[in-house]
């Protein structure tokens, strides 16, 4: 089949439409599902109130420094300013809309999934919650791909033109991150230890003030803050890709080398192709999500997750064959991807759940004490990094001597460059394809998270909440899941979006110097990679210390406020008066907008910093630097701050003990510290590596241009 490039694009265009249709059709059988009683619909509302008004002050605070940067790109970069400027504005609304659409259906589909416990029926309820999460993923994955290919034509297929949409995109992917994060762990913190320590009442319990604050939390934090750092991450890594299918041509010619476009005409629309491919695999992967008798939750969203892999496999194939001549090297290239996102969820699935040894060594170790609990988590932590660090060594080696091996030598036995890097993109872009299955079982977290807290505040018979206990258990392993996914994924993509840095930075220098000319230079005898390197390995760091510090004031704030009312309004914890929630939700929400500046700043500023006064090679050096520390503290704090949250739940469940057991006591303790960890500061670095990206190629002409030290 010999498809003109219409026609590839309007592929690509349909199975966004198919993938966004479905998403709707969900949406409405969701929302024909009885909403359950007036005390269920008055806590939803006051939940959905309060996710909505945190959601139009950050937006407010974002579309103004986003205004302000769009005047900035479009005057300060000549020729192509207005273009990209217009580029950045859709890539910040695409970012926000994923967020807010997803958002909006889970606190709509949260009373709900409460209602269908009631019925006592866990399959049909875990169903119904993966029903509503499906809304999340599909119009993620699909806003997202509509976005890249409308650009894709507008442009002309000028890829390089479509660099404003990335940083739109990762800006706003950063500041729904962090402000999401900041709220929902400072309410989440601030909320456990005044009722669950000091005060001795259940988590979810109506006497306490925060706790519509905490519910508010899972759905700006879990569910807008994830959809929006995906959809980010999808754009990202699929446009990575492009990019160097659309920079390395020029690259080669300057060699007097084939170019990969004579070879494959399809190489820049292909990962668009595979992502399209994807949108299919995930709608018919969200038919196998069943649970059978004496089946498990997990099991039944893995057999969706397989079931996508399996179909994603099979495109793959065919659009190899169509799109690519058969090429063997390209078919290993994108589907090292896949593998290499099925065992970061394996692996992640085993740190964070109560079935192995990790959460269970922690639970057991609560025994002896905060102390212990805390240690033990930091150890398993540190630990999760290992096995993940070492499968995207592996992916990114398979996946660039497969590319570049199959497709001929530069010198000697060496894997062809050029090829390996595609191969490399390629890889990334096939990982992130299956974002709609993979946010779909994250965003299955906040509505079985809510939906327990609504069944516990209306008072649902116990077999409600025997029904929500365990979904919310699994929630937090998936959401852990979607974490170490995202952050793999963003190696992945950032090792592209680095490689299509240095092909910009060598084109921009022109006087006849070539990529290798560049690329030479990148060398550890080199002061300004060394200085580089070390800035960005200490970026992540100096980054979340500013989160984690945002957490404790803002928890602290909740903690004054949660006492004062305990104090002040007789008849709370009797449960005669009724707590004024609405203050809680205000205090956190100030507090995190309030905190989310500085740490943006630090993530614009610090490349442009070291790239205009120190030169586009010490810049480069940052980019590898923030890459690598980036990634192994991303997965310390994600990952281990998930096995702390499911060793409270493990103790919870009886053992050690049980609730309000000193063990219970002391996991409370673990889970407060993780709550910062799993849900603020490491999340947060997936945006931050891909901004420093991101804005460097952005702005690389002017780098090369006007820096202190040049290359």
């Amino acid at each position: 089949m010999d498809l003109t490039t219409p026609q590839t694009e309007l592929l690509v265009l349909v199975a966004a439409l198919v993938g966004l249709a479905y998403a709707g059709l969900q949406t409405i059988l969701v929302l024909r599902e009885d909403d359950g009683d007036e005390k269920m619909k008055e806590i939803a509302g006051a939940i959905r109130e309060g996710a909505i008004a945190f959601l139009k002050r950050e937006y407010t605070v974002v579309f103004v420094v986003a205004a302000v940067l769009a005047v900035i790109i479009a005057v300060g970069i000549s020729g192509t300013g207005p273009r990209l400027a217009v580029g950045f504005v859709f890539g910040v609304l695409g970012s926000a809309l994923a967020g807010a659409v997803g958002m909006l259906v889970s606190v709509r589909a949260n009373v709900r999934t409460a209602g269908h416990a009631r019925r006592g029926n866990l399959g049909a309820t875990m169903a119904f919650a993966f029903r509503g999460g499906t809304v999340t993923g599909l119009s993620v994955a699909s806003l997202a791909l509509l976005e890249l290919i409308g650009f894709y034509w507008a442009f002309g297929g000028n890829v390089l033109d479509m660099v404003g949409v990335l940083f739109g995109a990762s800006l706003m992917s950063l500041f729904a991150r962090v402000g999401g994060g900041i709220y929902t762990k400072g309410a989440d913190v601030g909320t456990d230890l005044v009722g669950k320590v000091e005060a001795g009442i259940p988590e979810d319990d109506p006497r306490n003030p925060g706790v519509i604050a905490d519910n508010v939390g899972d759905n700006v934090g879990d569910c807008a803050g994830m959809a929006a750092d995906l959809f980010e991450t999808y754009v990202v890594t699929a446009l990575a890709a492009m990019l160097l299918a659309y920079l390395i041509p020029s690259a080669q010619a300057a060699q007097g080398v084939t170019s990969i476009l004579t070879l494959f005409p399809h190489a820049v629309l292909f990962p668009l192709l595979v992502c399209a491919w994807a949108i299919v695999a995930t709608i018919v992967g969200t038919l196998f999500v069943r649970m059978r008798a004496g089946g498990s939750i997990m099991g039944a969203l893995y057999q969706g997750l397989g079931a996508t892999t399996a179909v994603g496999l099979v495109g793959l194939y065919v659009l190899d064959v169509e799109f690519m001549g058969g090429n063997w090297g390209m078919f290993v290239a994108a589907a090292v991807g896949l593998v290499v996102m099925i065992l970061i969820v394996v692996v992640t699935d085993y740190y964070t759940s109560t079935k192995y040894r990790p959460v269970q060594h922690i639970a057991e170790a609560s025994q002896a004490g905060a102390g212990p609990t805390v240690i033990s988590g930091l150890s398993v932590g540190l630990e999760s990094a290992w096995i993940p660090g070492l499968v995207i060594i592996a992916g990114t080696l398979v996946a660039y001597a497969a590319a570049g091996w199959y497709n001929g030598f530069s010198t000697g036995h060496s894997p062809d460059p050029y090829f390996g890097l595609y191969g490399i993109g390629l890889a990334a872009a096939s990982m992130l394809s299956v974002t709609g299955m993979i946010i779909s079982i994250d965003a299955f977290g906040p509505i079985t998270d809510n939906a327990g807290g609504i069944a516990e505040m209306a008072k649902l018979p116990k077999e409600a909440r025997d029904i929500t206990d365990p979904l919310d258990a699994v929630g937090n392993t998936t959401k852990a899941i979607t974490k170490g996914y995202a952050i793999g994924s963003a190696v992945l993509a950032a090792l592209a979006l680095f490689a299509a840095y240095t092909f910009a930075a060598a084109q921009q220098w022109g006087g006849g110097h070539t990529w290798g000319d560049f690329t030479s230079l990148l060398t550890l005898s080199n002061p300004l990679v060394v200085a580089g390197l070390v800035i960005g390995a200490i970026l992540p760091f100096f980054f979340t210390s500013f989160l984690m510090n945002a957490v404790g004031i803002a928890a602290e704030k909740m903690v004054f406020e949660i006492r004062k009312q305990f104090r002040e309004i007789a008849g709370i914890l009797e449960g005669t008066s009724k707590p004024l929630y609405g203050r809680c939700v205000d205090i956190v929400t100030v507090t995190a907008i309030r905190q989310l500046a500085v740490p943006a700043l630090i993530a614009v500023v610090t490349p442009l910093a070291v790239g205009f006064i120190l030169g586009p090679v010490a810049l480069a050096g940052l980019l590898l630097g923030t890459i690598i520390s980036g990634f192994p503290l991303a997965l310390t704090m994600t990952t281990g701050g998930a096995a702390w949250d499911n060793g409270k739940k493990y103790i919870e469940t009886g053992h050690y003990g049980g609730k309000h057991s000193d063990a219970h006591k002391a996991a409370v303790v673990g889970d407060t510290v993780g709550d910062a960890t799993k849900d603020t500061a490491g999340p947060a670095i997936n945006p931050l590596i891909k901004v420093v990206n991101t804005i460097s190629i952005l702005f690389i002409a002017l780098i090369v241009a006007h820096s202190v030290i040049g290359i």
